[in-house]
């Protein structure tokens, strides 16, 4: 059983990689298990050093967390979020959730995630368009 302390521990050291910040890879049990789903594929990455790889690749550019909401869990916690960056002068987002568990030495041991899609600055006002539209 974690408590909300170990656990919080775990997922702010997540949130610091989702904001590009990837000092502590002690965060993930070494037998950590990612199972992601990102548009038209999903994954399996097993191992805390390989999920940390997987993570810096994709949150390689230093980002800034602009919505978030943490739900509590038992063993963990629920993770919605929509992350910004900028890419080569681009403005990017995405939208994901996240389900994290912590297990008894407060290190992620299991992380199931979903991606809606990475947008472009152009995709972002298209959407923002659509929606004032509908």
């Amino acid at each position: 059983m974690t408590t909300s302390t170990t656990t919080d521990t775990a997922v702010e050291g997540f949130l610091a990689a989702v904001r590009g910040e990837h000092a502590d890879s002690g965060v993930w049990a070494d037998d950590a298990v990612l199972d992601a789903v990102v548009p038209n594929w999903r994954m399996t990455v097993r191992g805390g050093p390989a999920v940390a790889r997987q993570l810096r690749a994709w949150y390689r550019h230093p980002g800034t967390i602009e919505e978030l909401r943490r739900h509590p869990i038992t063993g963990g916690e629920v993770v919605e979020l929509t992350v910004t960056w900028v890419e080569a002068g681009v403005p990017h987002a995405a939208r994901q959730a996240h389900v994290l568990d912590v297990d008894a030495d407060g290190r992620i041991a299991r992380h199931a995630m979903w991606c809606g899609g990475r947008w472009s600055a152009s995709q972002l006002a298209e959407m923002a368009a659509a929606s004032d539209a509908g």
